[in-house]
This record gives C-alpha cells, structure tokens and sequence, in this order.
C-alpha cells in the first residue's frame, strides 16, 4: 500500500474508490434508516425517543474515530515524512468536527426528555466538547499559517497532544460517576442491547463509517489538486512556465 503514498496514486484509487464506497453509504444508510425507525421497537422506558440512539451514536464513535485517523496522520507527517499525511490530517479535522457536532446536538435532543436537561457538565459530555474545540483549533490553526509544511508540522504537534483527550472520553464513564451508562455495545460480556435495536445500530455505526470514508477520499483528493494549482499559480507568478499536471486537468473538465 505505500505505493499509494504518490499523490498521483492516490487520485487515481481515489477516483475509482468514491463511487463505490458513496453508493453502499447511500445503500447501508437506508437500510439503516429503516431499522431505526420501522423495525425496531420503541424503547419500554424512554418510548420513541430512544431513537435518536442510532444517528447519536455512531455520531459519537466516528467522532474518537476521525480524531484516531488524524493521529496516525500526524505521526506520519513528523515521524515517517509522509507525502500524504499532512493532507490526510487537514481533510479529516473538518469532518471529525462535523461529526462531534452532530454527537453533541442529538445528545442534548435525547438528554432533554431523559434527564430533564439540555446540558450536563459531566465528565464525557465536557470531554467530547473538549474534542470539538480541539476540531475547531486544529482549523484555525491550519487557516492560520499560510504555509502548508509549517502548517502541518504545527497541527500534527497539536493533533498529537489532544490525543489525550480520547482516553477520557472512553472511560470516563468508568473512571467518574456520570449521567451516561457505561459500554453496552463493545464490553467483555457481549451487547446488553437487544438484537431487535443492535443490528440497526451496527448498520448506522457501518454506514457512518463509509460515509467518513468517502467525504475523507474526497476531501483530501481535493486538497491534492488545491495544493497543486497553488504550486502552479507560484510558478506563473515567478514568470515559469508551468505544466499542469493530468490529475488537474481531468478534473477541471
């Protein structure tokens, strides 16, 4: 696969790449959908509103996870030198915000009717806020400086000291006493979750997941293609002659 560290590589499995990956995201969301909301049962207790459960959670996975695919980005860039990472960790910070967003509003929507609140400042819901702040500084830190070396090497140190902040979120349902219930899901004894509700829950967490995928193969393939009409407009302005490359033409047609 390092092959595939050549931009040029990597635009083309990403071209071939996007279609698939966006029609069984558009396919799995469906099914999903209609799981959620047609075949699993309303909750004996929290009645229709438990059904906020299968965007909020996946929402919540997908955000530790595109924290995880911009840590490894990060030591890519300041440990392996590699020629992707840097682009990768950019294209990932937007989405990962999105997604902790999402995480955060349809949390306050389930807390409202459960716990008679919009907001709690308990230790998982101020952690995962802590996350999106770290989103929000890691894209204005890379709106910040102009240069994208610099600019990488500054968001991977910062990538990597917030990684901290992942552990936290995990356990602190376990380390403090929080309104959250602990793991139900992904815990030694098996899911506590009836099969009726799991199985719709793991197809949202699976389509979240290819939605991630596709909106990340896309995001960075542009940022590619930005960086090198940035390179090309620097080479006009210096009165080179500059040659696009095939990637930019194909896609400007």
């Amino acid at each position: 696969m390092w092959k595939y560290a050549n931009p040029a590589n990597f635009l083309r499995l990403a071209n071939a790449l996007i279609p698939w990956t966006g029609g069984i995201t558009a396919l799995l969301l469906a099914l999903g959908l209609w799981g959620a909301f047609f075949a699993s049962p309303a909750d004996y207790q929290q009645g229709e509103t438990v059904r906020i459960m299968y965007i909020h959670v996946p929402a919540a996975w997908l955000s530790m996870f595109c924290y995880g695919v911009m840590t490894l980005s990060a030591l890519g860039t300041l440990v392996w030198r590699h020629p992707l990472a840097d682009a990768a960790q950019k294209a990932a910070a937007p989405l990962g915000a999105a997604f902790t967003f999402i995480c955060l509003v349809t949390g306050s929507l389930w807390g409202r009717p459960m716990w008679g609140t919009w907001w709690v400042w308990d230790a998982r819901l101020t952690s995962v806020l802590v996350l999106f702040i770290i989103y929000l500084g890691l894209i204005a830190l890379w709106q910040t400086i102009e240069e994208p070396p610099q600019a990488a090497r500054a968001a991977a140190i910062l990538t990597l000291v917030g990684v901290v902040n992942l552990p936290i979120i995990k356990f602190s349902v376990d380390w403090w006493s929080t309104l959250h219930q602990p793991a139900s899901v992904f815990r030694m004894g098996g899911p506590t979750i009836h099969p009726s509700m799991l199985w719709p829950l793991l197809v949202m967490a699976l389509a979240f997941t290819l939605l991630f995928l596709t909106l990340h193969l896309m995001a960075t393939r542009n940022e590619i293609l930005r960086r090198r009409l940035r390179r090309l407009s620097i080479m006009a302005a210096r009165g080179e002659t500059p040659v696009p490359s095939p990637e930019i033409v194909e896609s400007a047609r």
